[in-house]
């Protein structure tokens, strides 16, 4: 009978903890769950996981727990070359009860798109946050009145 050596077992094991790991959206102040799947070209995860945590409202929190769902973001698009396209899609996804892991069954959703004609790299990305922050503000609206 073949068994596995202790460095494949070890391996195996290390590799399984990042795996859960990485499905697991980290709790952020307030129990809030934000995560980013965007093209880091046009908006950076830091950012756009800050451009939906100012723009989703405190209220919004106490339907949607943190506990329960998970916030994500995808901004993607580019330069096609003088112009910029740009969609943005915001997502409420359940977490698993078990592993905190999200499940593609979006409770809410919104997307936006956009396209600039003679357009520079910057201006892109400046689009890219403008476009976030519209669907944000959508899925937020769709839960809560925002005045």
């Amino acid at each position: 009978m073949n068994t596995l050596p202790a460095s494949a077992l070890v391996l195996s094991a290390l590799f399984m903890a990042a795996s859960a790991d990485a499905a697991d959206p980290k709790k952020m102040a307030g129990n809030k769950r934000l995560m980013d799947h965007s093209n880091s070209a046009l908006i950076s995860a830091e950012a756009a996981i800050q451009v939906m945590d100012e723009n989703i409202p405190e209220r919004a929190w106490k339907i949607v727990k943190g506990s329960q769902h998970v916030w994500l973001s995808q901004v993607e698009g580019g330069m096609n070359g003088t112009t910029c396209v740009v969609t943005a899609r915001v997502m409420v996804l359940p977490l698993t009860a078990a592993m905190n892991a999200p499940m593609f069954r979006p409770k809410q959703t919104a997307t936006t798109f956009d396209a600039a004609v003679n357009s520079t790299a910057d201006a892109c990305k400046a689009l890219a946050r403008v476009k976030l922050k519209e669907a944000t503000l959508a899925v937020a609206s769709s839960l809560v009145k925002i005045s």
